[in-house]
């Protein structure tokens, strides 16, 4: 029987992609506050996550933002708090998370684009709370819908979350190997934009 795990589905950026989560209710959904097809501003965010149901946790995206960005965003400084995890998906290293979990309780994911076995095992150290295992690809970092070896994955002590061309063609082979969540995006869009039945379809496989 496969185990079950979580689902992520980021890259909300619409009223209508809440309504759709709120029926769904996926585990987490993301925010993308990096460059992107699927970015969000802050503001906009804010009135989305206003909407969502309280039972789905928020993950912010971030790719080598400035640390007050963030914090604003988990509710620094008596700002409304929009995000419950915080996602880095760029060049972000030790330093830079040990300074984040100072100002913040929320839990910290660190984005590794998978090159090697050994550099997915050398993350595991950092002080972060998940490890996000995305594919490479040479100029971006992430959202490139394509599917890494996930044969490279050891074992790790560290709850993973796991993202990259994953798609209901190959979701329960995702799942298989053990990460704490699946994460998807573009397998659940249709043109650009998120569509329900698609969503309801990946989630279907994981309940």
């Amino acid at each position: 029987m496969m185990k079950t795990c979580r689902l992520k589905i980021c890259g909300l950026s619409r009223f209508g992609d809440i309504l759709a989560a709120n029926d769904i209710l996926p585990d987490y959904i993301g925010f993308v506050f990096a460059e992107s097809s699927r970015r969000v501003t802050p503001d906009k965010a804010v009135q989305l996550r206003r909407e969502l149901d309280k039972r789905i946790r928020a993950v912010g995206v971030f790719v080598n933002a400035p640390m007050e960005e963030i914090l604003e965003l988990a509710g620094h400084r008596e700002k409304e708090r929009v995000i419950d995890l915080i996602q880095l998906h760029g060049d972000e290293d030790e330093a830079y998370i040990r300074q984040l979990k100072k100002h913040t309780p929320l839990p910290v994911i660190k984005a590794v684009r998978v090159r090697s076995r050994e550099q997915i095992l050398k993350a595991q150290e950092l002080s972060c709370d998940y490890l996000l295992l995305d594919t490479y690809t040479k100029g971006r970092y992430g959202g490139s819908g394509t599917q890494f070896d996930w044969n490279m994955i050891p074992e790790l002590k560290k709850p993973y979350f796991l993202a990259g061309g994953i798609h209901l063609g190959n979701i329960r082979q995702a799942a298989s190997h053990g990460p704490y969540c699946i994460d998807v995006s573009s397998a659940v869009e249709t043109g650009g934009r998120k569509d329900r039945r698609k969503m309801e379809e990946i989630a279907q496989v994981l309940r």
